[in-house]
């Protein structure tokens, strides 16, 4: 593997298991076996060594994304497939990860936005849009608010003000959010289907 993304996979797995503010350049370069200074040739700092990970966590998750709607079978399957992959990823996450880039990382914290406010909205609009085209959707159901609603709200999830950790399973919140969306816009067809996953 090349070692820039040895680098960027290893700061990701360490970011995501103690959080980002806790972890050092010492930490990430004893993790990897390098010096901190063969560290430096490829990132300036801590800040764009975040800004790097986060760059390249977000290509991949539109990798994937975009594997999971050439393989779903239908609007449904779909959701239910980036329910299942964002529950994974969330079993991986460090909640404090999400504070820690909020309140130390700002310019990171606003590109994880915009992949939001853009790339995911896209494909949930998207997502509805085929599932009116193929009836399993209400078809007064309005794509353009019902995704920005969706985005809305999954920054609302990892929101500890809204739902304290000590409280709430993430994985158990997401799973009810996803529920919650797919009931609210499935049609009667859809919801048979629905029920026939659930089962």
């Amino acid at each position: 593997m090349e070692t820039k993304q040895r680098i960027l996979n290893t700061a990701e797995s360490l970011f995501m298991r103690y959080g980002i503010k806790s972890v050092t350049m010492d930490d990430v370069s004893r993790e990897l076996g390098i010096s901190k200074k063969t560290l430096y040739q490829y990132v300036d700092n801590k800040k764009d060594l975040i800004a790097n990970v986060l760059a390249a966590s977000i290509e991949s998750e539109k990798v994937v994304m975009q594997q999971i709607q050439a393989e779903s079978t239908n609007a449904i399957d779909e959701m239910l497939r980036i329910a299942r992959h964002v529950t994974q990823k969330l079993r991986e996450f460090n909640p404090g990860a999400v504070y820690d880039l909020q309140k130390y990382y700002r310019e990171a914290w606003e590109l994880m936005e915009a992949f939001h406010e853009h790339y995911i909205f896209a494909t949930i609009k998207g997502n509805i849009e085929r599932g009116q085209t193929e009836g399993y959707y209400r078809p007064d159901a309005n794509p353009d608010i019902i995704a920005r609603l969706y985005v809305g709200k999954t920054f609302d999830l990892v929101d500890e003000s809204n739902f304290p950790l000590a409280r709430y399973n993430r994985q158990n919140l997401f799973q009810e959010y996803i529920f919650y969306h797919l009931r609210g816009i499935a049609s009667a067809k859809g919801l048979k289907l629905l029920e026939k996953y659930c089962q």
